[in-house]
């Protein structure tokens, strides 16, 4: 499992996306939502305004599990 560690309260999910490096750029979030399916704390969402906190977890099939920490 992955981790992406934070320094504030929540990030969006299209900010953690890219901080995950699994975007290159915040401008590709709404693509990859609509092409990809997106598991947060095992809820599909497609939402990138989603506010992620510590202990969130998101799960996208063929690229991996990550979990949010402070």
């Amino acid at each position: 499992m992955n981790k992406v560690k934070i320094d504030t309260e929540y990030i969006t999910l299209g900010q953690f996306l890219k901080a995950a490096d699994i975007i290159s750029t915040g401008g590709m979030a709404k693509w990859f939502l609509s092409e990809y399916n997106v598991f947060v704390n095992g809820e599909q969402d497609q939402r990138r305004g989603r506010k992620l906190r510590a202990g969130d977890q998101i799960e996208i099939p063929d690229h991996g599990t990550y979990i949010v920490t402070e």
